[in-house]
Parts: structure tokens; C-alpha cells; sequence
């Protein structure tokens, strides 16, 4: 089904992608995107999504200057959805699982949402030299979630059971223009999130946030390389302030915020977006 002209395509026009690959992740398939040739970049999608939804409008372009990574974590998208309890620690060490199987070491690490609060905490592990865990070169965090003040809102767009009513309320919840969730991108979103059969994953993580011990408050100094924080200057899932604290908490970095846009500007505004990473990871 094609998206309504004028609004971004669910799938981040997966068809000009590449076919995803795979690798064993510790016993567990993860499927992931690979394109491009120069410096290695991974990309880390948000909460229920996956990969060609949060980055397949920018990958392409990523990929002219750089090598891309943008694999479906743990429980999302087409890779593995064992029925375990999901957390952002689980997360972090499927990341370094995922990095030692592919062969990366020398990368920089750029996550959106719940995959910029597990870009933040793995940078964090990866700052102890113990854990052994190669450390990203650059950090971007698009829109992080992370924060201790998450529990106070809840699940918000995600933690309602799924219908295309709900798929049109998180599209909403999402965008700054609420004009780009239309019924035709709902249906889209909904038959993506049947596909994916997510649900338990995203349930479970809701259901253990309490008791996690991954919120990144007060943790955010031991993270030492250059980091740019990108925001949407509207975002009505996680507040700027959030943005404002990640970038003031850790040393050296800089917060851009894109005007006019929601919770996910690679896919709202993704020139806007390039146009504040490019030239922090260089061209």
C-alpha cells in the first residue's frame, strides 16, 4: 500500500533499500541494513519501531560519506523476539554483542529515543574499560529517552493495546504536524506492527520500568566523547528539557534544536536533521 502523497512513508521507502542481513547475536538472529563505504555509523531506532522506520529516510544519505549500520534491536522489526523481560541493560549488551559480531570497533554510535538512552548508557559502560566494550568515537542522541521523569508519563503513545485507531493517536503523539497521521498511514503502521508482533516486548519493558536501574540521572558525566544532542523543538513525548539536561550534564556537548518538529526529526524533518549531524560526524 503506498503512503498518502505528501506524508512520510511508514517503512522509510524501504524498497530503495538494500535487503537486510543477519547475524547471531548471542544465540539470536538481529537483522540489520548495511550500506555505504567509510567511517562505520550504527544507528539505534526508538521503542517499537524499527530500523527503515526512524532512519530510512537519512540512511541513504548517511551513506555517501560513511559506512551504515542500522540494525532491528532485540524484539523488534525481523529480528529475534524471545519472551524475556526487556530492558535498556538487555539492550546495551546486544549492542556490544552485535558490534563484536559484525567486526566493528572503530564506529560512532547515533541513537533516537529509547535507542538514544541505549546509546547513552552503553557509551556510559563502554567508559569502564572492564567491561571490555569498544567506545564510540562520536554520540549523537536524537529525542533520548532516559530520564528518571520518564515513569511519571507512563506509556504514553505505546503502552495502549494495538488497533489502527491507536496507530493514529502514537502518529499524532509523534509529529509536531498532526496533518501527517492520516487513516492511510495508521493502516500502514498497523499492518507493520502485525508484522513485527512486537507487542510483548514493548509491554515488558513498560511493566519493568520501575524497577530499572538504567535511568541515566546523575550518570551522564562519565560519558567523555564529543556528543551532539539534536532535539525537536515541539516534541510532546520527551521534553526538550530532557535535551537541555543531556546536553548540560555532559561535558563539551551541543544541544540543535530543529523548529516545528516532534519526536522524531530523521523522520519528520529529515533534511533539517542531516543538515545538524553531518557536519558534527564529518562529510
Amino acid at each position: 500500500m503506498a503512503a498518502t502523497p505528501g506524508a512520510p512513508d511508514p517503512l522509510g521507502d524501504v524498497s530503495a533499500l538494500p535487503a537486510q542481513k543477519s547475524v547471531s547475536v548471542y544465540g539470536r538472529t538481529i537483522r540489520f541494513y548495511e550500506l555505504g563505504e567509510g567511517p562505520t555509523i550504527v544507528l539505534l531506532h526508538g521503542l517499537g519501531s524499527r530500523a527503515s522506520f526512524d532512519w530510512g529516510r537519512v540512511m541513504r544519505v548517511l551513506a555517501r560519506d560513511h559506512h551504515v549500520l542500522a540494525p532491528d534491536q532485540l524484539g523488534f522489526g525481523l529480528s529475534d523476539k524471545p519472551l524475556v523481560s526487556y530492558g535498556v541493560p538487555l539492550w546495551v549488551d546486544m549492542l556490544g554483542g552485535f558490534l563484536h559480531a559484525t567486526g566493528t570497533a572503530r564506529f560512532d554510535l547515533l541513537g533516537e529515543s529509547l535507542g538514544g538512552w541505549i546509546a547513552a548508557s552503553y557509551t556510559i559502560a563502554a567508559s569502564d574499560p572492564a567491561r571490555g566494550l569498544p567506545l564510540p568515537a562520536h554520540l549523537v542522541l536524537t529525542d533520548a529517552a532516559g530520564h528518571r521523569s520518564l515513569l511519571a508519563r507512563g506509556g504514553g503513545a505505546f503502552g495502549r493495546p494495538l488497533s489502527i485507531t491507536q496507530s493514529q493517536g502514537s502518529l499524532a503523539t509523534i509529529f509536531h504536524d498532526r496533518s501527517l497521521a492520516t487513516p492511510a498511514l495508521a493502516r500502514q503502521q498497523f499492518e507493520a506492527k502485525l508484522e513485527a508482533g512486537d507487542g510483548w516486548t514493548v509491554q515488558s519493558f513498560w511493566q519493568g520500568m520501575e524497577a530499572a536501574d538504567a535511568f541515566v540521572d546523575g550518570r551522564l558525566g562519565a560519558i567523555r566523547v564529543p556528543t551532539l544532542v539534536v532535539w525537536g523543538g515541539d516534541d510532546r513525548l520527551v521534553p526538550l528539557a530532557d535535551g537541555r539536561d543531556y546536553a548540560a550534564r555532559i561535558a563539551g556537548a551541543r544541544l540543535v534544536v530543529v523548529p516545528d518538529c516532534g519526536h522524531a526529526p530523521p523522520v519528520e524533518r529529515p533534511q533539517a536533521w542531516l543538515d545538524a549531524v553531518q557536519p558534527f560526524l564529518g562529510r
